[in-house]
């Protein structure tokens, strides 16, 4: 699907854009070129040495914003997909310094568009959060305008051969500024901090949100949100998995911090189809024949008033289950055994 095809991942030195990296390299390896554009050059640095040019001579390390309009459209030359990863994504940070939010999520979101359009990329996906579905902090605020950005984008394309479309999920397991690693942190303290006890969460590793994504190329007509299926856990849960002998100290909801997250509002959800593994929210103006689009793909309506919320959520990972996961994607030291995590 992707050999021959030439690939640009915006933030591509973050947590997805590694993954992401490692996943084509190793199932396409006849990918064209692989365009890791970041601001950091100091994670670019330490990202080559995973995948040094010398080993890997399609990658290409290219610093750069999305808020610079002129790089962003120097970087998508020649490219075919963009995978647009980049985001300022803290919670707290975006409350105390939202526009410099908004000036990454959204209007270099918008670089990122008139880039592609002007530049005959073929495809672009978008990475969505669950806390763009009925947000209530700026972040998400922020992603909720960037995903309407990407849908839009299809509306305005003219006659040129590209389509948009967006991925949505939940907490990536072991990403930077998540609760695990902070957690695994906190454990030498003794003390674990807990924002609220009945706080819940979706969960995806990473590995499941490239997959996501994959499909998305694969299967993208554009102006879509893929949202996957995926298990919540519950807060209280996770700090038994990482350490049940730490002492729990309650401290409070961060501002702009939900209790449970949404990724499928009720109203959504009259306009999303279920498939076997993840759901698809179709875009509200009709760009394509959509009841033709539904008997290729095979899907289902969801019920009335179906919402997919990380506290209502049918599938439930267990103490042992987290403690699993944490095993075996967040193990620092391979030498370690699993009691360790108890």
């Amino acid at each position: 699907m992707l050999n021959g095809k030439s690939i640009l991942i915006t933030g591509g030195t973050g947590s997805f854009g590694r993954k992401f990296t490692e996943t084509v390299l190793r199932e396409f390896p006849r990918v064209n070129r692989l365009v890791i554009f970041s601001r950091d050059e100091m994670k670019q640095f330490e990202m080559e040495q995973d995948f040094p040019r010398n080993k890997y001579p399609q990658i290409r390390y290219f610093i750069g914003d999305v808020r610079d309009t002129q790089r962003i459209h120097r970087a998508i030359e020649g490219i075919d997909i963009v995978i647009h990863a980049a985001a300022l994504k803290q919670v707290p940070a975006a409350e105390y310094n939202p526009f410099e939010c908004i000036k990454t999520n959204v209007l270099g979101a918008q670089n990122v568009i008139d880039a592609c359009l002007d530049a005959d990329v073929k495809q672009v996906v978008a990475l969505s959060t669950d806390k763009a579905a009925a947000p209530i902090n700026l972040y998400g605020a922020t992603k909720l305008c960037s995903d309407k950005l990407f849908v839009a984008a299809n509306n305005f394309k003219g006659k040129r051969d590209i389509k948009f479309s967006v991925v949505r999920y939940g907490n990536v397991m072991g990403s930077r500024g998540s609760v695990i690693p902070f957690f695994l942190k906190k454990k030498r303290e003794g003390v674990l901090p807990i924002t609220d006890e009945r706080m819940t969460r979706f969960n995806i590793t990473l590995e499941d949100g490239v997959r996501l994504v994959l499909k998305a190329l694969e299967v993208m007509w554009g102006g879509e949100i893929f949202v996957p299926k995926i298990p919540s856990y519950r807060i209280m849960d996770v700090a038994k998995a990482v350490d049940s002998g730490c002492r729990i100290e309650i401290v409070g909801i961060r501002p702009g911090e939900k209790l449970h997250e949404e990724m499928i509002t009720a109203t959504d959800a009259l306009n999303t189809i279920e498939f076997k593994d993840y759901y698809v929210i179709l875009p509200s103006m009709q760009l394509w024949n959509t009841e033709r689009w539904k008997t290729q793909c095979e899907g289902r309506p969801c019920p009335e008033g179906f919402a997919y919320n990380s506290g209502t959520n049918t599938e439930w990972l267990s103490v042992e289950q987290l403690r699993e996961l944490i095993y075996a994607h967040l193990n620092p030291d391979i030498n370690r055994r699993k009691d360790d995590f108890a």
